[in-house]
């Protein structure tokens, strides 16, 4: 591997030698604090480390591609990363000396999401998934009290194997269709392979995407989602929401787009349902919840079946001969979008509900209006980003997936998204509409005043979601650059 090869992959490096260093502080001397501070000391110089490869973007190996596209989401990731951090931090206070496993996993999670995003190459796909899945298992079930962690933990763990058999299964078959494993050489042998076993690729490319859709959850694929939500730490739940399926979806594009399996035909007819079924049931199931974290699980089904519609309009647009620039831009404003407002929503459930399950149903935020007003207010624009509503992220992110559906003349699924975000903007009022009432507990509780530093993060989060709603323009430059 050249020199300039090795700084195209620095993030990866720096993220490595921090998982190191946590396991030497660990045996030397366990102490929660240094930990933590090396955790994030870890994530910001990664970041950095960013900026230096984002001027030796190349391929590194034939497992990685380094470019633009996927340094982006790498700086995404662990910004998002350090969030997780910041709201995990007090999580585990009565798990005493044992909380510094955590900050490894966390790190070594966040190591296997950058792999999955750089990935491009189905050895490198794997190693990422694996690497960032096994350390969330253990995330998952990290509190020792109660038995709902663990639960979830359990859940995760089941579907996950499965979808992991599933995933190699279909690697093998492509392999004996094509004779390659990296995108770009699928991508090339792909119409031979079509000609001489059809049947075999098509089989493979069909449970790769099912490997995939268990990860993303959505439907049929979809239900472990609610109970792991509702299990996790809050904190997890946020990073499994967002970083965990950011990535695998990144991944999927990468597959999708470089092994051109938009070619088969059965295989986006396939998706078209699963994106239907996504949209439809997602928010419909999400009517009945009345635990925010299980609402917000059936929110992210629907969610990436909005996602779906922008891969199947890029085989739409390929098949016209009209490669649309919006599809690029589609994903990368839509997935930035949906991941700022997802912590959004997840670190004022930390910071209002704790871990503390009883204060995720939705009656626990009633009244919030009137006690914690800055938690509030970021919690509401988070619900009107999540319904597409205007001067929110979520509004500009669905105004591109109803773009590219309109040119690609995809009417189902834009008729399907229009229905399925009209249902879901009942049940993200219904949040609202909570924190408005006004009950005993918060005319017990009395107005908090003064900042804390969970204000000024939400504050900082909601700012965010604002800014992408209402100048979008430079984001919308940096993303049709990529």
């Amino acid at each position: 591997m050249s020199n300039h090869q090795l700084l195209a992959i620095m993030p990866i490096l720096t993220l490595s030698l921090t998982a190191c260093v946590l396991m030497i502080q660990a045996s030397i001397k366990r102490d929660q604090d240094i930990a933590l501070k090396i955790s994030a000391l870890g994530l910001i110089l990664s970041v950095w480390a960013v900026y230096i490869a984002s001027d030796y973007t190349q391929s590194a190996t034939i497992l990685l591609m380094v470019d633009n596209w996927s340094l982006f989401f790498t700086v995404l990731i662990l910004l998002a990363s350090l969030i997780t951090l910041w709201l995990s931090s007090d999580s585990f206070a009565s798990e005493g000396e044992r909380k510094e496993e955590f900050y490894l996993l966390l790190v070594l999670s966040v190591l296997g999401a950058v792999v999955l995003i750089q990935s491009s190459h189905m050895v490198a796909l794997l190693l990422g998934m694996e690497l960032m899945g096994v350390a969330l298992y253990a995330m998952i079930a990290f509190p020792e009290r109660g038995l709902l962690p663990l639960e979830a933990a359990i859940k995760y763990l089941v579907p996950s194997a499965c979808a992991s058999a599933i995933l190699l299964f279909g690697f093998a078959l492509i392999y004996a269709a094509t004779g390659e494993l990296s995108y770009a050489g699928i991508g090339d042998k792909i119409s031979l392979g079509l000609q001489q076993n059809p049947i075999v690729l098509v089989v493979g490319a069909a449970m790769v995407m099912a490997g995939l859709g268990f990860k993303l959850s959505v439907v049929p694929f979809h239900m472990w989602t609610p109970d792991v939500y509702e299990g996790a730490p809050t904190a997890i739940t946020g990073y499994l929401a967002t970083v965990s399926k950011g990535a695998v979806f990144i991944a999927l594009t990468r597959l999708y787009m470089d092994g051109q399996l938009y070619q088969y035909e059965s295989l986006t007819n396939a998706l078209v349902v699963i994106a239907i079924a996504s949209m439809l049931i997602g928010n419909w199931l999400a009517l009945r919840q009345q635990n925010i974290k299980r609402l917000l699980a059936y929110s992210s089904i629907a969610h990436f079946g909005y996602l779906l519609v922008v891969l199947i309009a890029y085989a739409g647009a390929l098949s016209a001969s009209a490669i649309n620039p919006l599809i690029g831009q589609s994903i990368t404003f839509y997935l930035a979008a949906y991941i700022v407002t997802s912590l959004t929503a997840f670190a004022v459930v930390v910071n209002v509900a704790g871990e503390d399950q009883s204060k995720s149903e939705l009656s626990a935020f009633e009244g919030l209006f009137w006690t914690r007003r800055i938690q509030a207010c970021a919690l509401t624009v988070a619900m009107l980003s999540l319904a597409g509503i205007p001067l929110t992220a979520g509004f500009i992110a669905k105004f591109y997936i109803i773009n590219v559906s309109i040119e690609s003349q995809l009417w189902l699924l834009l008729g399907t998204l229009v229905v399925g975000s009209a249902i879901a903007i009942y049940y993200y009022l219904r949040v609202v509409f909570a924190m408005t009432k006004v009950s005993l507990q918060t005319t017990t509780d009395g107005v908090r005043s003064g900042l804390c530093a969970e204000d000024i993060v939400a504050l900082i989060l909601l700012l965010s979601v604002l800014l992408l709603g209402t100048w979008p323009q430079p984001f919308i430059n940096i993303a049709g650059n990529l």
